[in-house]
């Protein structure tokens, strides 16, 4: 009992970070700067946005499910869906993923039949998704755009395109070593071998699709001004910047390293925006299905525990 409590008080507290976080981030701004920049964007533009937004969401479900066949402990998409959504939504405005959302995966995963090293390699799984999604997306912007992608990190056109290269083959590697290799990687107790390679492919198309979502919704909030591709390159180098910077939800830092790539083209009302679709929106959401989850799920417990008290 002593255990619950202290969980539920650990998800209590990460819901006042979020909500904290979002209170810092709007009271940079007056509410009359904001809702004229807000209003600024036309409605079909904000609306595709949301819909790239919810697509990029649908994305990360399928971190989870493909994830919980990885470790083989595979369950309904529902299930996946559930516990991604939530963990995601309340995880990306929290920051520092790996334990803000993993907190959340636990709880979800715990109840459904999954011991700790399951969670622990689901929860790497979809780090490396993340993570391949990312460099794949880097990789095709630094080739495509080398000018536009390099610009952050002080590339040059050829080094541009050599890292491009270089990332690319980071994916290519990946999917060798999950065809040919089948020793396992050692972290103490525990063990992780690499997916199948049908998983394996799977891991970079949805991680790479997941990201150009994102992208695409930030596109739609800047009026269509640049091209997709120099949107999604600022974004990619941007987030990571981010990520490099472990500042919870990337605050300050993606908004920075986009400005300095896009320009005026960047407005506080577009960055604004974005955070709203693809962080604040979710959140209030994620909250919901998370309280939900904790009241029904534990009562669904109890009852199965008077019904088999052994």
């Amino acid at each position: 009992m002593k255990r619950t409590h202290i969980l539920h008080a650990a998800v209590a507290g990460a819901v006042l970070v979020a909500g904290w976080l979002v209170y810092r981030t709007l009271s940079q701004y007056s509410w009359e700067d904001i809702r004229n920049s807000v209003s600024a964007i036309p409605k079909m533009n904000f609306a595709l946005a949301l819909a790239f937004s919810a697509g990029s969401y649908v994305c990360l479900t399928f971190f989870d499910f493909l994830a919980l066949r990885y470790v083989g402990k595979p369950l309904p998409y529902r299930q996946a869906a559930l516990a991604s959504f939530t963990s995601l939504s309340i995880g990306h405005n929290v920051g520092i993923a790996a334990l803000s959302s993993g907190a959340v995966r636990y709880r979800f995963y715990r109840r459904w039949g999954l011991d700790t090293e399951e969670i622990a390699k689901l929860i790497v799984f979809c780090g490396v998704t993340v993570g391949l999604g990312l460099i794949v997306l880097a990789g095709i912007c630094l080739i495509l755009l080398p000018g536009t992608a390099g610009k952050v990190a002080g590339l040059g056109r050829a080094a541009s395109l050599a890292l491009g290269l270089a990332c690319l083959a980071v994916g290519a590697v990946y999917l060798a070593l999950a065809a040919f290799l089948r020793s396992e990687l050692r972290v103490r107790h525990w063990r992780f071998a690499l997916p199948s390679p049908g998983l394996a492919a799977l891991q970079l198309a949805v991680g790479t699709a997941n990201f150009a979502f994102v992208a695409a919704c930030l596109h739609q909030l800047l009026n269509g001004d640049g091209g997709y591709m120099e949107t999604t390159a600022a974004y990619v180098m941007g987030n990571l910047t981010a990520l490099v910077s472990h500042v919870p939800g990337g605050l300050g830092v993606m908004e920075a390293a986009i400005v300095f790539l896009l320009g005026s083209s960047a407005s506080i009302g577009a960055l604004i925006a974005f955070r709203a679709a693809y962080f604040f929106i979710p959140l209030p959401l994620g909250v919901v299905c998370l309280l939900a989850s904790e009241a029904l799920l534990d009562a669904n417990g109890e009852e199965a525990l008077r019904k088999n008290p052994g």
